[in-house]
């Protein structure tokens, strides 16, 4: 049975974001490019309270037994902070992305017609662990003239709840009303589910983490929803490759930030290469505490790697989002095998091949369905700051009219616009 003061009080938010999506759709640039200035000073004015708070959902992380790599994703460090201040302020610098005319014509009967970009209107953000996620989507909303709507996860309650209040308090000395930015504080599951089913006050819905989260709001939701996220991401080494460049990448997209959705969960690596390639990169993977989840031939080959980790991989394996320090590899008889691998078993996120056969390479790319595909590069570059786009409201591994890095276009709609002088229908 729903609970009729959690409903009451989630639509209490929807609606006051509603009615302020109004008046954030028609501000100017400056006065939003002003808005998101004030809101990183105000979360550097009360960065003391926001470290207090995120202390406190550490030691809950602690005594809840939480993994290392799930507590780095509710870990606020002065360098997160500081790139959390930076990401609103460099979005305040971007092109206002409404009004953007994105094409004109002109009908024979004389009409003009313009494609008019607009916001989407009031979008609904739910998340898990990572507070950075707080100020990157109400910064993005904001920007492109929505009002946003949050709802976090449990384990950075304290931590989501005092970044909201410093960018209310910032929003207060601006033209933007303080209720453009909600914040669901009850955590109860059904407050989701409330939450994605206002289709009269809600435009849009992204939910950003696990699989099952993304799940059940894709099943439950009545509002359009943007999957994201789900990363069971994988490099592909191929017999072409060179095998220091592919060492670094390998160990670059695996362990640079583990836990997030754009480093690799598997490793394919060519059957012509693999006796060379794999004792090279055991020693690194040693070095940085990856385990290995691996195929017969990888553990044959790799058994006498010291102190390496290794244990047979399962079919489970090369199906999971590890989001830790731990790698499944496979070894490939050649391109084909590799291709309907990541069709198996990828999630349509972010994909790569490490090879100098420049062939290779391209088929690759052609065949490989997903959000970013590379050649000779790291997954880890799947993110808005590294496409150029500033903060990004999440990785959309959908194929609508956003796919990959979300950033301000991509939370517009459009309309079209017609001028005329006097025309009829016949």
């Amino acid at each position: 049975m729903m609970n009729n003061d959690l409903k009451e009080y989630v639509t209490s938010k929807t609606r006051a974001a509603k009615q302020a999506s109004r008046k954030c759709s028609i501000l100017s640039a400056e006065e939003k490019k002003q808005a998101l200035k004030r809101m990183g000073e105000a979360i550097w004015d009360q960065r003391r309270q926001i470290f207090q708070a995120n202390k406190a959902d550490l030691e809950n992380a602690l005594n809840n037994g939480l993994s290392s790599a799930k507590q780095d994703r509710l870990l606020i460090t002065d360098r997160r902070l500081e790139d959390m201040i930076q990401g609103l302020n460099s979005l305040a610098e971007y092109n206002d992305p409404v009004g953007e005319v994105i094409s004109s014509f002109q009908r024979p009967n004389g009409l003009k017609i313009e494609k008019v970009r607009v916001p989407f209107g009031v979008i609904a953000i739910i998340y898990e662990s990572r507070p950075n996620v707080t100020a990157d989507a109400a910064g993005l909303a904001i920007k492109a003239g929505n009002a946003v709507v949050l709802r976090g996860g449990k384990e950075a309650i304290h931590s989501n709840q005092a970044l909201v209040r410093a960018m209310t308090d910032g929003l207060a000395k601006t033209a933007i009303p303080v209720e453009a930015i909600q914040f669901i504080e009850r955590t109860e599951r059904d407050s989701i589910d409330i939450l994605i089913r206002e289709k009269n006050t809600v435009d849009l819905v992204i939910p950003r983490g696990g699989a099952g989260l993304i799940r059940r709001v894709v099943k439950q939701a009545h509002v359009p929803v943007i999957e994201t996220g789900v990363g069971n991401c994988h490099i592909y080494v191929h017999a072409s490759a060179d095998l220091d460049m592919a060492r670094s990448v390998v160990v670059n997209a695996k362990t640079q930030r583990p836990s997030v959705c754009n480093a690799i969960e598997t490793l394919l690596v060519d059957q012509e290469i693999a006796d060379e390639y794999l004792p090279r990169l055991g020693k690194d993977l040693v070095a940085k505490g990856v385990q290995v989840r691996g195929c017969e031939q990888t553990c044959r080959i790799l058994q006498d790697q010291g102190s390496l980790e290794i244990e047979p991989a399962s079919e489970e394996d090369y199906a999971t989002e590890f989001l830790d320090l731990i790698l499944a590899v496979k070894v490939v008889k050649g391109l084909e095998e590799a291709v309907n691998h990541i069709r198996k078993y990828g999630t349509l996120h972010s994909e790569a091949i490490i090879a100098e056969d420049a062939s290779a390479a391209d088929a690759f790319l052609n065949r490989v369905d997903a959000a970013a595909v590379y050649h000779n590069a790291s997954t880890r570059f799947t993110d808005g700051a590294e496409f150029g786009f500033g903060a990004e409201m999440g990785i959309s591994t959908q194929k609508m009219h956003a796919r990959g890095p979300m950033g301000l276009r991509e939370l517009t709609s459009y309309k079209y616009v017609i001028r005329g002088n006097g025309q009829v229908r016949e």
